[in-house]
């Protein structure tokens, strides 16, 4: 995964406005735990798309 990290620093959680952190293939949530995919570098902040904690 390949995400400027001045953009890491920007975006937030679309759900819950919480930091995003990298982690394998996708962008975890630290709030509220959602982990939103990364599709070709590009992060895809949608809830409904979002993995929910185990």
């Amino acid at each position: 995964m390949n995400i400027d990290p001045q953009l890491l620093e920007i975006i937030v959680c679309p759900d819950c406005h919480g930091q995003l952190e990298e982690g394998t293939d996708e962008l975890v949530c630290t709030a509220c735990g959602l982990a939103y995919p990364v599709r070709d570098d590009i992060p895809v902040l949608l809830v409904d798309e979002a993995r929910k904690p185990a």
